[in-house]
């Protein structure tokens, strides 16, 4: 069901609900947390509220999808409806299109509408602010999720590092856990050497494989070589399923070599020195799982801040610049 409420206000939306509530609609109050989607109106709106949608099925959520028009001369303008029910999955969806001076309040604009005594998240699905802990929505959020991939800034990823503070995290780094999952399996095999040197191979501008050299570079403390393979994405497997982004990488130790190559968006194939090959098995990750998953840890997230540390001992060099 979707209600709209033209040239609304919060205090509207508020009263809206409640009548829905008592009148035994199909608003409930059995929401875990409140979730802050801050848009533009340039930006792929729907999407960004079918993953929220999606991802409140794990977490039921009140969703507050903040649509934002902050063009020249732009009139005042706030216009709402929520969606409940099929339309919205077990979240309950308001979803508000803000426009003119507004822009530069939302979180007046959120506050009335949060979950009493629930964690608040939000997420910046597309451009997100240099410093999100420091706008008014981060300030009231527990958890600061952004996306580097989807967001179109050069250097999104080293922005990120910049402007860092506990609680941020980024999807571009939820994609990495299965493949970090099946790395950290191979240092359990012997022979137990220290790494000598890493190389890393993934697509050009691709956070994730920035956060992975960080990641290792901050856990091994040696430099890693990031390669470019030339794509500009991480791209879709036989089939249609993004493959992580990493496409290979390679451990050297003072006795062996470690390989590890993404075949596609499931498979991966591990090569040790004196070894025979072996196929391992990789989760596909959708921006659904990667939103959920964040969701799941509302404590800082320590780990990507290391990864974001070691970004600073990353080596950029093309494929055809390797050199022994």
């Amino acid at each position: 069901m979707i209600i709209s409420l033209p040239g609304t206000t919060t205090r509207a939306i508020s009263r809206q609900l409640s009548e829905m509530r008592e009148s035994g609609g199909q608003v409930t109050t059995g929401r875990v947390l409140s979730l802050i989607v801050v848009l533009s109106v340039t930006d792929d709106v729907e999407t960004a509220i079918s993953t929220a949608i999606e991802a409140s099925r794990e977490h039921p959520a009140r969703v507050l999808v903040m649509i934002t028009d902050d063009t020249p001369d732009q009139p005042d303008s706030f216009n709402a409806e929520i969606r409940v029910g099929g339309d919205a999955g077990a979240a309950e969806v308001i979803v508000m299109w803000i426009g003119g001076q507004a822009t530069g309040h939302l979180e007046s604009i959120a506050t009335p509408l949060l979950l009493p005594d629930t964690p608040i998240v939000a997420w910046w699905p597309c451009r997100a602010p240099d410093f999100p802990a420091e706008t008014g929505i981060g300030r009231i959020a527990t958890r600061r999720i952004t996306d580097s991939q989807s967001d179109m800034t050069d250097d999104s990823i080293t922005i990120r590092r910049s402007g860092y503070s506990p609680g941020d995290t980024d999807l571009a780094w939820a994609r990495l856990t299965s493949w970090r999952g099946v790395l950290a399996s191979i240092f359990d095999l012997p022979p137990a050497e220290p790494v000598t040197r890493v190389t890393i191979y993934g697509p050009s501008k691709c956070a994730s494989v920035d956060l992975a050299g960080g990641w290792l570079a901050d856990r091994l403390g040696i430099g890693v070589r990031r390669v470019d393979t030339g794509e500009t994405a991480p791209a879709l497997d036989a089939r249609g399923h993004l493959a992580p982004p990493v496409t290979k990488i390679v451990l050297e130790r003072s006795e062996s070599t470690v390989e590890l190559e993404v075949v596609d968006a499931t498979t991966s194939v591990q090569r040790i020195s004196g070894r025979e090959e072996l196929a391992i098995a990789l989760s596909a990750r959708s921006d659904v799982d990667c939103l959920s998953e964040e969701l799941r840890h509302l404590d800082p997230d320590v780990a990507y801040a290391k990864a974001l540390r070691g970004l600073s001992r990353l080596s950029f060099v093309r494929a055809d610049q390797l050199a022994d």
